[in-house]
């Protein structure tokens, strides 16, 4: 939940990271991961954005990991095969503190090669250069202070200065999922009122409801069948339905901020929609301007699911449901990895092969 929120806010105040991180209000569009290799690059915190001549990377963690510096130096080598001409800054925000050592390291090194990177440790950075730019009003709550709480006081009586009604609740909303990092939920919604406050916050809540539904999934199936393979698919399809629960909310607040109220059989569109497809939306929202724009963006996905579902039934004959269903809740990614791979299989068999690799992917990723 929370690297998604920053990764709205990058992508919303693009300039305000520019100012703080680059030292200039840059104008940076959106880069896609996918442009940077044939083979799709899985990254849930990965931002990529570019000018003319620069693309910065970064990469927000609440919590410490040991990978990073491979990755960094992974996703340089990537953009270099693209972009070699492009000067390119890696920043690693931490969150939380953390004493691992991880937080601390800015490098990769093996005999004969060494690539550095940027760390930025939230909690030491000066809380005053966080309270002058909307975008980044909501990460001030985790910088360096001896009392979060009079700080998101502070932070909320610049959200109240916001003339744009629209950014200011999408700061705000941001600002209360943030600040569950570090501040009790009951004391966000007494210092962030509106509605919207209320609602932001319990994502936690909404995480926590999937894991439990997952947990007695598990168990009632494991009594059935007598085996831990059913406690354990019940907790992963908990926790899937966790993440599309409180990503199902997110989107439906920032449509109803984007577009006004949805009518029932649009709203209803949107409920049903995948996990990879919500997310999809999450990111195709930010450039809608009214209601048909959504629309159009359910079509389109109608569409494109009913033609691969075309091809899919042409060449493997008549699919059963289950099949259908787990197609359609593919990624973006996954139905390009999809078309390359269907001209080697001859029956439904290698389609529902290939889709529980996919899944055992997503459970490990």
């Amino acid at each position: 939940m929370f690297d998604t929120v920053c990764k709205f806010l990058v992508e919303t105040f693009a300039a305000d990271f520019a100012t703080w991180l680059l030292g200039a209000p840059i104008p940076l569009t959106e880069l896609s991961p996918a442009e940077l290799s044939l083979e799709p690059i899985r990254a849930d915190a990965l931002i990529l954005l570019q000018s003319p001549d620069t693309i910065l990377h970064l990469e927000f963690q609440a919590r410490p990991d040991p990978t990073m510096a491979f990755r960094m130096i992974d996703y340089r080598l990537r953009v270099y095969r693209r972009f070699p001409h492009k000067a390119m800054r890696q920043v690693v925000i931490y969150l939380t503190p953390s004493q691992s050592e991880a937080v601390y390291q800015t490098t990769f090194a093996v005999p004969g090669t060494r690539h550095e990177f940027e760390i930025v440790r939230l909690w030491e950075q000066p809380s005053a250069r966080f309270l002058n730019q909307p975008g980044l009003l909501p990460l001030a709550p985790l910088t360096q202070t001896e009392d979060p709480a009079q700080l998101l006081r502070q932070v909320a009586t610049e959200i109240d200065s916001i003339d744009d009604r629209r950014t200011q609740s999408n700061v705000a909303a941001s600002a209360a999922i943030l600040a569950g990092l570090v501040l009790d939920k009951g004391l966000i919604q007494q210092i962030l009122r509106r509605e919207m406050m209320q609602e932001s916050v319990i994502y936690q809540d909404i995480k926590a409801e999937g894991w439990q539904e997952g947990r007695q999934e598990g168990r009632q199936e494991g009594l059935q069948e007598g085996l831990q393979e059913g406690r354990q698919e019940g907790l992963q399809e908990g926790r899937q339905e966790g993440r599309r629960q409180e990503a199902l909310a997110l989107v439906l607040r920032l449509l109803s901020r984007r577009v006004g109220v949805l009518p029932e059989a649009t709203r209803s569109a949107v409920v049903t929609l995948s996990l990879a497809q919500i997310e999809s939306l999450g990111e195709a929202l930010l450039e809608f301007t009214d209601r048909s724009d959504l629309q159009t963006w359910l079509t389109q996905q109608q569409q494109q699911l009913a033609a691969t579902v075309q091809q899919l039934t042409t060449q493997l004959g008549t699919l059963s449901p289950q099949s259908v269903a787990a197609v359609q809740a593919l990624s973006v990614e996954q139905w390009v990895e999809l078309q390359a791979a269907l001209a080697d299989w001859t029956d439904e068999s290698d389609l529902v092969g290939w889709l529980q690799v996919q899944s055992e992917n997503d459970a490990l990723g």
